[in-house]
């Protein structure tokens, strides 16, 4: 088995882009290239142009988390290489539409897409090939503290080409139980330990080069989100305690008002189309307005387009839900029933990346169960986020308020330019609740690895 499987992302992903790269040249230069427009490009300005290409794709397929072989699935990482791609594709042509101060023929670029999207089909259907065969899923041993956490077997289990969990204990048994079994694995999974013992298990997998695998505690993820400060001898983390900065918040801002006001421009037409067909269908209203909970508990008034019969509410919802209409269940289908917030967020009221508005009556019940629920407040609530991207349906409340605050603690304007990427790829997902439809308790998991154990005479 390869250990490093880094290193194969690495060389698989450097051959795939220069592949790309080669093959833009031949189109620029066979189908594109004019000496009344591009002389500057006739000796070494060629190389630039290749090199920017280069650049170009390699940080928009990475923003796009399109070289995780391995890690996502192939149908995750071919799709965010198409949306890479396209967009590469896109700024190029009005780069060298900038060139030649005119805009050129668009018909070599459209072809030049087509291809990539084929050449990436084929890179990525054979890199996932090579990286299953030198490297095999992760013999794991699970220590977990509270028996419900063994859940999380579940989840890993849905991803048996890179986790094999094949042994559960619970951290009750003593260290050096776990110490002993810890030599039949490649690495650790804890799960829901108290803080000193994770602290020994840390210390213990650190200085025998053990792989390991925590579920972080909200603290955790606080503390991850921490500036370190060398003024001293003494190492010391400043906690972020505000939220984002002025300046942050300047550029988030400008962010969300620019692309929104391009977004409204050039989905005006869906958006009509939408408002018609729900118009014609019932004759009730186009939008449907909702009280939400945004930063510093700010309550507003969030947009959709109305997918259900008017006053749906007071009626109760069915297996079927036969208060959703016609046009409710292709827009619905579709996401774009969320396609007003736009307006939502160039008024001020959310923003394009951050924790999802909740409604009133959640947020209380919600932070009266899990009182850091509070602390997404903030930053404004968002179109999208870290728990749309990364989270499932059947996503525990305590995960997402985990997966928001991650955001939260770690926002880059990069970090919003890469979610946006993200959502994109998402959208054209359906949910998943990742094989979850019965609920399966903490003691059918146990009982299951112990039969599996007995069967196989480990």
């Amino acid at each position: 088995m390869v250990k490093n499987k880094n290193t194969i992302r690495k060389i698989e992903s450097i051959i795939e882009l220069l592949v790309l790269t080669v093959i833009y040249y031949y189109v620029w230069r066979n189908f594109i290239f004019d000496k009344q427009y591009f002389w500057p490009m006739v000796g070494r300005g060629k190389y630039v142009l290749m090199g920017v290409y280069f650049i170009l794709v390699l940080v928009i397929t990475h923003l796009c988390e399109g070289f995780k072989y391995g890690i996502l699935k192939i149908a995750d990482v071919l799709f965010s290489q198409w949306i890479a791609v396209t967009i590469a594709n896109i700024v190029t042509y009005l780069q060298l539409s900038l060139m030649a101060n005119v805009m050129i023929n668009a018909v070599p670029m459209i072809w030049l897409t087509l291809t990539d999207f084929v050449v990436q089909g084929i890179f990525v259907y054979t890199f996932f090939a090579i990286y299953n065969h030198y490297s095999e899923a992760s013999r794991l041993l699970m220590v977990y503290g509270n028996k419900e956490s063994v859940g999380l077997k579940l989840k890993m289990d849905t991803r048996d080409d890179s986790y094999n969990i094949k042994k559960l204990i619970s951290v009750d048994e003593g260290f050096d139980s776990i110490y002993k079994e810890l030599e039949n694995y490649d690495g650790i999974v804890i799960s829901d330990v108290s803080a000193e013992q994770r602290n020994d298990l840390l210390k213990y997998c650190y200085m025998h080069d053990i792989q390991t695998y925590i579920t972080p505690k909200i603290s955790d993820v606080i503390i991850g989100g921490g500036e370190d400060i060398h003024q001293f001898d003494t190492p010391l983390v400043m906690i972020n305690t505000t939220g984002l900065t002025p300046e942050q918040e300047i550029v988030k801002r400008f962010f969300d008002i620019v692309l929104c006001v391009i977004a409204s421009v050039v989905l005006s037409p869906l958006m009509l189309i939408i408002a018609l067909a729900i118009k014609l269908e019932d004759h009730g209203p186009v939008f449907y307005k909702q009280a939400r909970v945004t930063k510093d508990g700010k309550v507003f008034d969030i947009l959709k387009f109305r997918s259900m019969v008017e006053d749906a509410e007071q009626r109760p919802a069915t297996d079927d839900d036969d208060r959703i209409t016609k046009v409710g269940h292709v827009i619905r289908a579709t996401r774009v029933d969320e396609l007003p917030q736009l307006f939502n967020i160039i008024k001020g009221d959310m923003s394009i990346v951050g924790p999802r508005p909740e409604r009133i009556e959640h947020v209380e019940s919600y932070t009266a169960a899990i009182p850091e629920f509070e602390l997404r407040s903030k930053v404004k609530g968002g179109l999208t986020g870290f728990a749309q991207i990364y989270g499932k349906y059947n996503t525990s409340a305590y995960d997402k308020i985990k997966l928001d605050l991650m955001y939260i603690e770690n926002y880059t304007f990069l970090l919003d330019v890469k979610l946006v990427l993200m959502t994109i790829r998402i959208l054209f997902k359906k949910e998943s609740t990742e094989g979850f439809d019965k609920v399966v308790s903490a003691d059918e998991i146990l009982a299951s690895i112990e039969a599996e154990k007995n069967k196989s005479g480990e």
